[in-house]
């Protein structure tokens, strides 16, 4: 491959959806993402609801041509991308503050989280209209609607995982939003609850959602290739 191309500062992230095709070869799925285990790459796997997709690979390493690979390889083993989204782990501008280990665990998160295999992701923005402008806003407006937001999303502690990657630039929408949670329900509670916070009902533009079951690799193909 050529040179790694690799962010400053954190890792790359890349959300491949995809469906099953009669040309499908489970095994060289599973050779593909044991490969890019192996060069580092953390894959997370999930069976998919609904006729979107069949299942989802959401991988997180430093080189972005290996997770590139990664995605030419499970093409070659017959799986379909039939949706993606390409992002990069961040900190948040309103949370320069946080202990170092709290700016580790966005910046190079360890996926998929125990005990939380309800999984869902979503795309959104910040609205820039003419009457709702958040890049419009004073930092110290933005900076207090967000710490409010992030007091409704700590509610959830236990229950949910957010895991926010920034694309401004790199995809259609600003940030990608994964979440894993204990329940389905708790997905939904969660998205629900903080859609009442300023920052996103005045602001917030949201994306097609994707949800499904985080398992391990094998059962994921299983259930979705019915072999």
């Amino acid at each position: 491959m050529p040179e790694p191309l690799t962010p400053t500062v954190g890792w790359g992230v890349l959300h491949l959806f995809c469906h099953v095709g009669p040309l499908t070869e489970a095994d060289e799925v599973a050779a593909a993402v044991k490969a890019a285990e192996a060069d580092g790459v953390q894959v997370v796997s999930a069976a998919m609801l609904g006729h979107k997709a069949d299942l989802a690979l959401m991988a997180l390493g430093e080189d972005l041509w290996r997770l590139r690979q990664l995605q030419t390889d499970v093409t070659a083993a017959g799986l379909e991308v039939v949706d993606s989204y390409v992002s990069l782990t961040e900190i948040s501008e309103y949370a320069q503050g946080v202990p170092d280990e709290m700016k580790e665990a966005r910046l190079h998160p360890q996926l998929p989280p125990e005990g939380k295999p309800a999984f869902c992701f979503y795309p959104m923005s910040k609205r820039r209209g003419d009457v709702s402008n958040w890049f419009t806003l004073p930092y110290d407006d933005r900076k207090e609607l967000m710490y409010a937001h992030g007091a409704s999303g700590r509610k959830f502690a236990g229950r949910v995982l957010q895991v926010i990657t920034g694309s401004t630039g790199v995809d259609d929408f600003e940030w990608g939003v994964t979440l894993f949670a204990v329940h389905p329900d708790d997905l939904k509670e969660v998205v629900y609850t903080m859609r009442f916070d300023e920052a996103s009902a005045l602001y917030a533009e949201f994306g097609p959602f994707y949800t499904g079951m985080v398992a391990p690799l094998p059962d994921v193909l299983r259930a979705v290739t019915g072999g």
